[in-house]
């Protein structure tokens, strides 16, 4: 049985290239950066059997590289998904406008009943 043990949240920009793929890898960074807390060893688990959940939200979740962000995570089994969210702040400029992504981390192991 799947047992989610953790969840962390994140966001991060791109404040000028209107790039949703590198704000959600800021997201995602800025989630792991929040928690130092190393749950395989707590559970005498492998890292590589951490279950990791990752839902990304932007305005455009087409335009995110799921591959590319997935890469931010140094272990773990990683499913991602972009979904409509975040905000595109336009520019008083007239330039591309400021995109917020923000990420839900999901952590979780598989448990006997």
């Amino acid at each position: 049985m799947k047992k989610r043990m953790l969840t962390e949240f994140g966001m991060g920009s791109s404040l000028r290239r209107q790039d949703y793929t590198e704000a959600a890898r800021r997201a995602v960074q800025d989630a792991l950066w929040h928690n130092s807390i190393n749950l395989a060893e707590l559970f005498g688990r492998d890292k590589s059997e951490m279950l990791i959940d990752l839902e990304i939200g932007v305005q455009n979740p087409d335009a995110v590289d799921l591959a590319r962000v997935t890469e931010a995570f140094p272990y773990g089994q990683v499913t991602a998904r972009a979904v409509k969210g975040g905000l595109d702040v336009p520019r008083a400029d007239g330039g591309k406008p400021t995109v917020i992504a923000n990420v839900a981390i999901s952590v979780s192991f598989e448990m006997e009943g």
